[in-house]
């Protein structure tokens, strides 16, 4: 067995690498899709500041991105260090997104970026254009890839256990690809990003105007992220509402931890607006309820029952149970590949193998286990609920703020008198963190609530850790979160940086790439 400890510290690295990471990535998936409009708009209607706009948000999104590579590709080389059970038991499903994402997705986005900021009069307007939207497709698509291998974490399809070379192995690619955990989670995420690029675009532009600066710039780049980022943010709520349903379908157990729904409750379920969970006596101190909720969005009907946490432990139990039966009938195959019984008895059983792997925290011959072992691997899967409650409420009630800031933003933009609504103006700077707390919140609530597993139901976490010594961990620990604040910093001085010359000073340093058929500003708004 590995040392807790190392587990722990190995959960918490990837945790902090993770999370700094998507610091920088929602921005991008945002960032590069209004790009591409306000571009579009320059190409339609000739004025040279929507060409202005495009190059000064490209500047931010081009050191955006520049870091998310660099915190992102550490990230895939922790499954090697840190995580090599996990990478050998199963990297034959998990590695092939990985790979699709690096030489399709990620050499598409890099080249097309390239072309991008030096494509400008080397490319004909439509032909740049084209360039940039090809740039945020790349962008999405290489979003889609990594979340399709998260979502094999979260709901492994399309994959069997196989005896011969005791790994998990693909059987359906196209289960794997068209999950529909990967699905949900990808048009939520990108949803996500949108709205950060919109915040982000929608602040900065705040900022400019408050200080009575480049208006011309500041005033349509409002207006773009007044209706882009509205349009996101109700996206986000309804492609939220299509996660709840997938998770009730393939996560039930975070789902009731997420609602601390400790005892199954008649149909339709009460969602749970305030509580306090308590994981020692299994029930909340305290709660308001809303009636009927949890079950329109859980189950979409009003006549189906949502698990409680109590229920879905004594189904553990079960399953437990019939991984031991897996793990005795696979014991057997090992020592006789042509023992026929033992081939039945672990293909009846195999889908319970992950489960009686929980009882290796409590003893190496599972099968032996006490009815108290079996109990208490049992109650290990229900994660802790107080922290998934709140973070999932501190989430949706950033989310529902951010319909109602875009909403009065979209008002005003279409009354073309924002610029004068100073104390609106201050509440857009000041929510530039909102939609990060949102999304940290959100991967939070998605990786924590799977546990203890680092695929559901099939390999423990605890299972999957490298068997590193503990000062290794201490060492990589220290130096990547060492690391990564010292590029956390570096993003944000540059876009300060950038952000303090603006576009007027900072797009002459750009003019050797600039077109040389730029069209002079036409009379009017646009």
């Amino acid at each position: 067995m590995i040392d807790s400890t190392v587990v722990e510290l190995s959960r918490l690295q990837f945790a902090l690498t993770a999370m700094y990471h998507f610091l920088f990535v929602p921005l991008t998936l945002g960032l590069s899709f209004m790009i591409a409009i306000m571009e579009s708009v320059y190409v339609m209607t000739g004025k040279d500041v929507w060409r202005r706009m495009t190059l000064f948000w490209g500047v931010l999104f081009g050191i955006n991105f520049a870091m998310g590579v660099g915190t992102g590709i550490v990230m895939e080389f922790q499954f090697g260090m840190n995580w090599s059970y996990y990478s050998h038991y199963v990297g034959d499903i998990f590695g092939a997104p990985l790979a699709i994402e690096g030489l399709m997705a990620f050499f598409l986005e890099a080249t097309f970026i390239g072309l991008f900021f030096f494509g400008w009069g080397r490319l004909s307007k439509v032909q740049h254009l084209t360039v940039t939207w090809l740039m945020a497709l790349g962008t999405n698509l290489s979003a889609l890839w990594i979340l399709i291998a998260n979502g094999w974490m979260q709901n492994p399809v399309g994959a069997v256990f196989n005896p011969e070379t005791m790994r998990m192995e693909v059987v359906d690619f196209m289960a794997v690809l068209f999950n529909p955990v990967a699905q949900a989670k990808f048009v939520h995420t990108v949803s996500a990003g949108y709205v950060t690029g919109a915040v982000f675009v929608m602040s900065i532009s705040a900022f400019f105007l408050l200080r009575n600066k480049h208006h011309d710039v500041a005033r349509r780049s409002f207006a773009v992220a007044a209706a882009f980022g509205l349009l996101s943010s109700l996206s986000v709520v309804v492609l939220g509402d299509e996660s709840g349903y997938a998770a009730n379908e393939h996560q039930k157990m975070k789902l009731a931890a997420i609602e601390a729904m400790w005892e199954t409750e008649r149909a339709p379920a009460d969602f749970t607006a305030f509580g306090i969970p308590n994981q020692e006596t299994h029930q909340n101190d305290y709660d308001i309820k809303i009636p009927y909720l949890m079950g329109l969005i859980a189950t979409r009907s009003l006549n189906q029952p949502i698990p409680g946490i109590l229920e879905l432990v004594d189904r553990a139990e079960h399953r437990i149970r019939g991984g031991q039966l897996a793990y005795g009938a696979l014991e057997r195959i090992r020592a006789d590949k042509n023992d026929v019984e033992a081939r039945e008895m672990f293909d009846r059983h195999w889908q319970d193998l992950g489960h009686g792997l929980l009882l290796k925290r409590y003893r190496e011959d599972i099968l032996n286990a006490t009815p108290q072992e079996i109990s208490q691997a049992a109650m290990d899967t229900v994660p802790r609920v107080a922290p998934l409650f709140w973070t999932f409420r501190i989430m949706a009630g950033l989310g529902f703020y951010l319909i109602a800031f875009f909403a009065v933003a979209f008002y005003y933009s279409c009354r073309h008198n924002f610029q004068d609504k100073r104390t609106f103006l201050k509440i857009a700077l000041w929510t530039l963190p909102a939609p990060w707390i949102a999304i940290e919140c959100g991967w939070f609530i998605a990786e924590y609530g799977r546990q203890p597993w680092a695929v559901e139901g099939v390999l423990p976490t605890f299972y999957a850790a490298s068997g590193l010594a503990l000062h290794e961990i201490l060492m990589t620990l220290a130096g990547f979160t060492a690391l990564y604040t010292v590029l956390l910093i570096i993003e944000i001085k540059l876009m300060l940086k950038a952000i303090r010359k603006g576009p007027d000073d900072i797009l002459p340093s750009l003019q050797h790439n600039a077109p040389t058929h730029a069209s002079k500003p036409a009379a009017g708004q646009v």
